[in-house]
């Protein structure tokens, strides 16, 4: 009898992430539901505006012909997409602020317009909206997340996943999203993934290769925090262990009315700004 998707465990890297940093900010992330509205909760800020909208114009070139992918400029896709996030929305705390903010992601295009590499060749796009496939039917767990770009290979009828940077950080040797992604590449579309690579395209015009995981390995530590993070959610202990953390306090201080609501996002979540800017940690910006 198959599982029911509804009522499992869904994890992805992004929450797995939350949950490594803390417990309690993997809570108010992906469980907490505001009893106003119903609404789970969000907080901006420039790095991850100006993320969100370079993965929206970059996602869009992967559904169209290669031979049309750059016939509109890129630019004028990014200031559509910067609509969305304009003044406080994405957390700005001026206008001086955020032309710069846009100027990055003006260079980032540029790059990427200038430079297309992989972009230019055919793409492999999963029929999936949110790609997903059961890590485990057995513990009710399902591995799901979005991958930025799968380029075909042709010689070898295989993929290259290549995931997108606009932070000023690398990835962490530790980082689980090559494991999940290379976990969801092999359970949700036929063709073998024999290549994985990073474009770090805020300060660099090329890829940088990584080396693909194995497969059993990574469903093993993979699975592992999966159960724990279940176990987490059905004794509903989420507890940060230093009382407050980096990860945790921003969230808290929504519940406590410390934020400003400016809008739903495209997930139907409540979406705040820090009335009081905390410093910015580059790295969260790294969502592509």
């Amino acid at each position: 009898m198959p599982g029911d998707k509804y009522n499992a465990v869904w994890v992805s890297h992004s929450s797995m992430s939350d949950f490594l940093k803390c417990p309690r900010a993997y809570f108010l992330k992906n469980v907490y539901k505001d009893p106003k509205t119903g609404h789970k909760i969000s907080l901006m800020s420039p790095p991850l505006a100006l993320g969100q909208s370079v993965h929206e114009v970059i996602e869009s070139l992967s559904v169209l012909p290669t031979e049309t992918r750059f016939q509109e400029s890129l630019i004028a896709k990014f200031d559509t997409a910067w609509k969305k996030i304009s003044g406080k929305r994405g957390g700005f705390s001026s206008p001086e602020q955020e032309h710069l903010y846009k100027q990055r992601g003006e260079a980032m295009l540029r790059t990427v317009m200038q430079n297309p590499g992989p972009l230019k060749n055919r793409a492999v796009k999963i029929q999936m909206e949110l790609p997903h496939y059961w890590l485990s039917e057995a513990d009710d767990i399902i591995l799901c997340g979005k991958i930025d770009w799968l380029e075909y290979l042709p010689e070898q009828d295989a993929v290259h996943i290549i995931d997108f940077k606009t932070g000023k950080n690398e990835e962490d040797a530790t980082s689980l999203q090559l494991p999940i992604y290379h976990l969801l590449v092999a359970n949700c579309q036929k063709r073998e993934a024999v290549k994985a690579s990073y474009w770090y395209i805020g300060k660099s015009t090329s890829l940088t290769e990584k080396e693909l995981p194995d497969l059993e390995e990574s469903r093993q530590k993979v699975l592992q925090i999966a159960k724990q993070m279940k176990t987490v959610r059905k004794l509903e202990v989420f507890k940060c262990s230093q009382g407050g953390c980096f990860a945790c306090k921003p969230l808290e201080a929504v519940l406590r009315g410390e934020a400003e609501f400016v809008g739903l996002n495209d997930y139907k979540q409540d979406v705040y700004i820090l009335k009081q800017s905390l410093s910015e940690n580059e790295g969260e910006s790294e969502i592509l």
